[in-house]
C-alpha cells in the first residue's frame, strides 16, 4: 500500500537544520519514519553507518584543521576533521562542523573522551557517522591535541595547519607574542622545544646520516671542480660540551696566530668565530628546535631572543596538527 504520510516543508527544514542533510534525504527519512522527527534522525544515522562501512578503507587525508582557546587563555585544543576530498574540506558547512566539534573538544583531555561526548543528543562519534551518510565521504578526527599553560594562544593557516603555544606567564602584549610563536610553529614545523629533549641515540644516528650525505655530495662536487661543502663535526648543541667548546676556542686562537693577527685583538675576533662554530655545528637544532630556529619575522635573531624581548616569560610547550 502506498505511503500516505504527509510531510511539510517546515518539518523537512527542521531536520535539515538538525543534521545538515539534503532536502530530499530529509524528506525520505521523515516519510520512512512516519513523520517522527527522532526516528528520522535514526534513519539518517543508519544510512551514515552503511556509508561508513563501505568507505572504511578510504583515506581521509583532506579536511579542516581548527584551534580553539578557552575564555581565560589557559587551555587550547587543536583538531583535524578529516574527509576524502579537498572540495569537501573547503565546504562552508564542513568547516562549520569542524568548528562546532572543536568547541566541544576543548572540554576534554583525550580523543576518546571527546568522541564519546554529547553532540545534540548523540555522541560525537555518532555525529561523524551521521555526517558520513549526509556528505557521502569518510569523516574522522585524524588529529587531537590539548595544551594547558598560564597563557595559551593559537594560529590557524587556511584551515590546513593549526598550532597552539603555551607561555609561562601572561605578560604585556602576550597575545602578539604567542600568535607570532604559534605562526612560527605552523610555518617551520619544529619537533621539539629544545635540544635538551633529543634522545642521544637519535642525535648520533642523525649525525652519521648527515655527514654521509655531505661527503657523498663532496665527491661529486670535487669531480666537477666545484667548492666542497663544509663537513660538520657535530649537529646539535647537545654535543657541544665544555670540552668541545674549549677545544674549538683553542683551534680558533691557533688560526689567528697562524694568520699573524696581533694577540691584543683576539678578544674582539674570537666571539664571532665561536658564534660561527656553534652555528655550523647545530644544524639539527636550527631545523627542529623551536627556540633555535631563525624567527620568521626577523631572521637576524632566533625565536629564543624574540621571546626574551618580552621580558620574564618562556615558551613552555607547543602543539601542531596538519591536514593530511
Amino acid at each position: 500500500m502506498e505511503n500516505t504520510v504527509k510531510i511539510t516543508a517546515a518539518e523537512v527544514n527542521k531536520l535539515r537544520q538538525a543534521t545538515g542533510a539534503g532536502m530530499m534525504d530529509c524528506k525520505k527519512a521523515l516519510v520512512e519514519a512516519g513523520g517522527d522527527f527522532d526516528k528520522a534522525i535514526e534513519v539518517l544515522r543508519k544510512k551514515g553507518q552503511k556509508v561508513a562501512e563501505k568507505r572504511a578503507d578510504r583515506d581521509s587525508s583532506e579536511g579542516a584543521a581548527i584551534a580553539k582557546i578557552n575564555d581565560d587563555n589557559t587551555v587550547g585544543v587543536a583538531i583535524v576533521l578529516g574527509c576524502e576530498t579537498d572540495f569537501v574540506g573547503k565546504n562552508e558547512n564542513f568547516v562549520k562542523l569542524a568548528n562546532d566539534l572543536a568547541d566541544i573538544a576543548i572540554n576534554y583531555n583525550t580523543k576518546e573522551e571527546f568522541l564519546a561526548a554529547d553532540f545534540g543528543g548523540m555522541t560525537v562519534a555518532d555525529k561523524l557517522t551521521e555526517q558520513t551518510g549526509v556528505i557521502g565521504e569518510k569523516l574522522d578526527i585524524t588529529a587531537f591535541e590539548k595544551l594547558e599553560a598560564p597563557y595559551v594562544g593559537q594560529y590557524v593557516h587556511i584551515n590546513k595547519i593549526a598550532a597552539l603555544v603555551g607561555l609561562s606567564a601572561k605578560v604585556d602584549n602576550a597575545d602578539t607574542l604567542v600568535k607570532d610563536v604559534a605562526m612560527q610553529v605552523a610555518s617551520m614545523g619544529a619537533t621539539t622545544l629544545s635540544y635538551k629533549d633529543f634522545d642521544p641515540a637519535f642525535i648520533a644516528s642523525e649525525t652519521e646520516a648527515r655527514i654521509a650525505v655531505i661527503e657523498k655530495d663532496n665527491i661529486e662536487l670535487g669531480r666537477l671542480g666545484k667548492t666542497l661543502k663544509n663537513v660538520p663535526q657535530y649537529i646539535s648543541m647537545a654535543q657541544l660540551t665544555p670540552e668541545v667548546l674549549a677545544k674549538a676556542e683553542e683551534d680558533a686562537k691557533a688560526e689567528l696566530k697562524a694568520e699573524g693577527k696581533p694577540e691584543q685583538i683576539w678578544d674582539r675576533i674570537l666571539p664571532g668565530k665561536m658564534e660561527r662554530f656553534i652555528s655550523d655545528n647545530t644544524t639539527l637544532d636550527q631545523e627542529q628546535c623551536l627556540l633555535d630556529q631563525n624567527f620568521i619575522k626577523d631572521e637576524k635573531i632566533n625565536v629564543a631572543k624574540y621571546v626574551a624581548s618580552y621580558g620574564d616569560v618562556e615558551v613552555t610547550s607547543f602543539k601542531r596538527v596538519t591536514v593530511g
